[in-house]
């Protein structure tokens, strides 16, 4: 019977002296803590916060009394899910972002928010619909990087008092309806075409002006004949083609020149031999009435009888005037061109 006893009371002492251990052991490991490069501690003292962070390092807790809540300081990145908004101009889109954010106050980050990390993803999401539905969509696709920047200034205003600095906020992706990408796209087209055509456009006066100026220094008939020639030349050289090539008529006006001078040259001559013939009639004429005249006056002197009888010459003929009539004596003969 004794025996029976003393066995169960040293079994009793085995358990009691186990249990002790455990306890020790539960103690030991709940004052001791570790705390990594990264992280700090904030320690709690019946509630109350220890002075500033700890760590890093190893750190003795007081068991029961003491509770340390580990804060990393390590930047987090969060992508920000894709919010439904509608641009000023009244085009539905559908924008996500991302943002990159760390604790700079691990008291404040503690005490001030009950979870850091899901606050700063509620903010992002209301800031990032608000300051976007402002935005035209023109500038939403093109003014990326201001965007960026007044995302980060007001999402990093609301943290702040959290201890959570936001460094980086950026917009990954805008998503429009397909009907407004045929638009953009037919936009962009248009747009591609008119600087075309002002290429083109800006092209052609160029080579005018070039023109122009080859144009002056073609001036000679000589000089565009020859280079007339010079692209039949690179004509010919090509393969063979029926060419219809127009001719300026400036290329034939010197021989034109000087047929038309050749041919008044001989209206001139014909209107300046006319009064010479007529010079030469009239100068016969004269000719022929002196030298009736004074046959006339010879015979009057030649009579014996001294009387004033006229007496009637010999018609002298005159082979130069064989179609003119026969003037008869004392009478005046008419004069050519007289009637």
């Amino acid at each position: 019977m004794s025996l029976s006893l003393i066995q169960v009371a040293g079994f009793g002492l085995v358990v009691v002296a186990f249990a002790v251990v455990l306890f020790v052991i539960f103690l030991v490991a709940s004052a001791v803590r570790i705390v990594n490069e990264y992280e700090r501690g904030v320690i709690f003292r019946l509630g109350r916060v220890q002075g500033t962070a700890k760590g890093p390092g190893l750190f003795f807790l007081i068991p029961i009394v003491d509770r340390m809540v580990k804060i990393d300081l390590r930047t987090v990145t969060m992508d920000v899910p894709p919010q439904d908004l509608i641009t000023r101009d009244n085009v539905p889109a559908k924008v996500n972002a991302v943002v990159y954010f760390r604790v700079v106050d691990p008291n404040k980050s503690v005490i001030e928010v009950e979870n850091h990390v899901l606050a700063t993803s509620q903010i992002s999401q209301t800031t990032l619909r608000s300051v976007l539905g402002q935005k035209d969509l023109d500038d939403l696709l093109t003014d990326r990087e201001s965007i960026n920047e007044q995302l980060q200034a007001i999402i990093d205003q609301q943290t702040d008092p959290w201890g959570v600095k936001v460094s980086v906020v950026e917009v990954k992706d805008v998503e429009i309806p397909q009907g407004m990408q045929r638009s953009m796209a037919g936009q962009a087209q248009a747009e591609r075409e008119r600087r075309a055509k002002i290429i083109n456009a800006e092209g052609e006066y160029q080579a005018s002006q070039r023109l122009h100026d080859a144009a002056e220094r073609l001036e000679s008939p000589t000089a565009l004949q020859l280079r007339l020639f010079q692209t039949l030349t690179e004509i010919s050289s090509e393969q063979s083609s029926t060419v219809i090539l127009p001719v300026p008529i400036d290329l034939f006006r010197p021989y034109l020149g000087d047929s038309n001078s050749s041919g008044d040259g001989q209206s001139r001559q014909a209107r300046a031999a006319r009064p010479r013939e007529e010079e030469e009639a009239e100068r016969l004429y004269e000719e022929a009435v002196g030298q009736a005249s004074s046959e006339q006056q010879a015979m009057q002197e030649l009579r014996p009888d001294g009387t004033n009888d006229p007496v009637i010459p010999t018609p002298v003929e005159d082979t130069t005037n064989l179609g003119e009539e026969q003037v008869p004596p004392g009478e005046e003969p008419t004069r050519p061109g007289s009637s």
